[in-house]
């Protein structure tokens, strides 16, 4: 059974991923911005979720990603906020200021307005993370994608994409 405000796909999503990190002893950490906290929304609603989530940072502004996740002013200026380099320093960001051994981070274009021609409403960026052995540099994978839609379709989708990346990395130890 799905709560009524969580579309069953990413309540799928959800339940497995806190499954597979359980059975890791892992615990996640999120760090969003166009998604606006969609993702640690979809995972605390499995019931639980306290064991494996310890807690997401919005930053929607880039002050915001540079104060509170470390992200370089250099990477802003030179990528932008929707960029792969710069989900990669949010994800990473999100372990260093968090207890969390894996981290998600997304950075897009939700619209319906803001986007350009390199850049179109709907490119979101995400990066996914993980330091199992904290003497050793986190594992981190990137990728970008093109979402169709309106706002909140482009953002649910953006959210299905973080989880299942998660979900992905846990479950085929993409990272070892």
């Amino acid at each position: 059974m799905t709560p009524r405000d969580l579309p069953a796909e990413l309540w799928r999503s959800a339940q497995r991923l806190g499954g597979l990190l359980v059975r890791e002893r892992l615990m996640l950490a999120t760090a969003e911005s166009c998604t606006a906290g969609g993702v640690a929304f979809a995972v605390t609603q499995i019931a639980g979720s306290s064991s494996w989530f310890d807690r997401g940072f919005v930053t929607y502004s880039n002050e915001s990603k540079l104060k509170v996740l470390g992200v370089s002013p250099v990477y802003l200026r030179d990528y932008g906020a929707v960029s792969e380099p710069v989900a990669r320093s949010m994800a990473l960001g999100c372990l260093n200021h968090s207890n969390a051994q894996v981290a998600v981070a997304v950075s897009g274009l939700a619209g319906p307005d803001g986007g350009t021609v390199s850049k179109p409403v709907g490119t979101v960026c995400f990066a996914w993370a993980i330091r199992r052995d904290p003497a050793v540099a986190p594992w981190v994978r990137t990728a970008t994608r093109l979402f169709d839609g309106n706002r909140a379709a482009v953002r649910t989708q953006a959210v299905l994409e973080a989880l299942e990346g998660l979900n992905t990395l846990l479950e085929q130890r993409q990272d070892v």
